[in-house]
């Protein structure tokens, strides 16, 4: 596939090569096990500081709180009227309510049981944990849960400037474990055979070689998909600035500067012992293009429901893949 012209063209869209799925140029000698395995093994050696993305910002609200259970631990979640977050345990302190069913009431967390009354300064049995709002998600620290030295804060990746991008969430869980997500999102040579509804064309351009390789990252070519032979090509990198986070950064082509974000956070296990992981994934796409600036203006009731919208779409297949990972993993038969 011809490379993308790093100048925007009128029109973006390109007619790609004719192809059928089964001609396709298969992959599985260039998706190496080896590759795959080392850029996994370099990724869960960074550190995290103990940090765990929660939810999208726009989850976390002031008139209502928001729980969820991360790394085992009950969480609820709520802001001020100021914006500040605000994180704690899931339980009331009082007789163990689930605070995530309570209500909000002048900045204050309230229990629905019995009316108990919670600030961000804490209360006897209720300590707060550190969070971090970067304006598309939160996080929150767990130093319990992720038994590194902490950070003061999350490493939150490089994005386009917020004032002139666009930004979705998409969450979703699945039976398995953040390293088997992580590993999906580092073999992005499956793109064109798993995924043929959206991809077009895929090549690995650029894989890193030797054992600490500068830089970290694998350069793919590859059409996006919009309607039969009709695709946006565009060259773009895949690495991982810590453990439980991949991003997919468009560094050629349209949407120059464009990420995606895919953040794995484990939530515990079921009843059956089996681990669960909710994959949280952040768009954040740019366009110098006129029609973007449009584009901005009704995100809410168009643009942001079609990027959750293929976010799911790639996630529904891509959580069978890491799932079935997990599980021949967790019953010794995995080949890697």
């Amino acid at each position: 596939m011809t490379l993308p012209d790093p100048r925007p063209r009128r029109f973006p869209l390109r007619r790609m090569p004719a192809t059928t799925w089964g001609a396709q140029e298969p992959t599985w000698r260039e998706g190496s096990p080896a590759v795959i395995g080392a850029a996994l093994k370099r990724a869960l050696a960074r550190p995290s500081g103990n940090w765990f993305v929660l939810a999208a910002s726009t989850e976390v609200r002031a008139d209502r709180p928001f729980g969820r259970v991360v790394a085992g631990t009950e969480l609820v979640a709520w802001r001020t009227p100021d914006g500040t977050v605000h994180a704690g345990p899931g339980a009331c302190p009082h007789l163990g309510a689930p605070l995530c069913r309570g209500g909000v009431d002048s900045g204050r967390l309230v229990c629905r049981w019995h009316g108990l009354s919670l600030d961000g300064d804490g209360f006897p049995g209720w300590d707060p944990y550190p969070v971090h709002d970067d304006g598309v998600l939160v996080w929150v620290r767990l130093d319990h849960a992720g038994g590194e030295d902490p950070l003061e804060a999350p490493v939150v990746p490089e994005r386009p400037d917020p004032g002139a991008s666009l930004a979705a969430v998409e969450s979703m869980a699945g039976r398995c474990e953040p390293e088997d997500v992580v590993a999906n999102r580092l073999d992005p040579w499956h793109g064109s055979w798993f995924h043929p509804y959206s991809f077009v064309g895929l090549k690995v351009a650029e894989v890193p070689r030797g054992a600490d390789p500068d830089p970290d990252r694998m350069v793919v070519d590859v059409g996006f998909r919009v309607a039969g032979r009709w695709g946006v090509p565009v060259r773009a990198e895949f690495h991982c600035p810590e453990p439980r986070t991949v991003v997919m950064r468009i560094i050629e082509g349209e949407g120059l500067g464009s990420v995606v974000e895919t953040h794995a956070t484990p939530l515990g296990v079921d009843g059956r012992g089996v681990a669960r992981t909710a994959v949280i994934e952040a768009t954040v796409a740019s366009s110098e293009r006129t029609g973007f600036a449009i584009a901005r203006k009704v995100a809410g009731a168009v643009v942001r429901p079609a990027m959750r919208m293929t976010a799911r779409r790639l996630w529904k297949d891509d959580l069978a893949y890491a799932e079935r990972r997990y599980l021949l993993r967790s019953t010794g038969r995995w080949p890697g």
